[in-house]
């Protein structure tokens, strides 16, 4: 009996060990993104908001989340009358099927008024498969019309 409760110990050990093994793995984009915007409200308040958003990856899965924290704060001449944050993260789907051991980055589009033609602009990702020579390029723009639009494309190696 004693001994039938060492290999079930043992094999209950490797069992949570390959668990382990195989568990998810997220990094952190390394291309972070912030924007800020001022304004002027009546009575000689001024108002400035920051943005920033980053990416969070699921390296075995390339399933991602896309995270964002903002700060606006309000002040007149003398004085910071209020500062509000707020953040959270999005889940997106994943970017290829199967599970593997992929890199990736992201990038924002600037702010509106710059080159973004639609709403709050959109952003790009790139994804590789670190086991074999496979690069999936992504961007995802605002319609303008409340959905993003999506488009992902497998590059070709010449």
């Amino acid at each position: 009996m004693n001994q039938i409760v060492k290999i079930g110990l043992s094999v209950a050990l490797f069992l949570s060990l390959a668990d382990a093994a195989c568990a998810d793995n997220f990094k952190l984009s390394n291309n972070q993104r912030i924007s800020c915007s001022r304004g002027l409200s009546a009575g000689k308040l001024n108002t400035a908001t920051c943005r920033s958003y980053a990416y969070v990856f699921n390296t075995k899965t390339s399933e991602y989340f896309r995270c964002q924290v903002s700060l606006a704060l309000t002040r007149d001449n003398k004085e910071v009358i209020n500062v509000q944050a707020d953040g959270s993260c999005a889940k997106r789907s994943r970017i290829f099927e199967t599970d593997s051991d992929y890199s990736f980055d992201a990038t924002e589009t600037e702010a509106p008024n710059t080159n973004s033609f639609f709403g709050p602009g959109g952003y790009s990702i790139w994804v590789s498969d670190n086991t074999k020579q496979k690069v999936r390029g992504c961007i995802i723009i605002s319609s303008g019309l409340g959905s993003d639009i999506s488009k992902c494309l497998d590059m070709t190696f010449q």
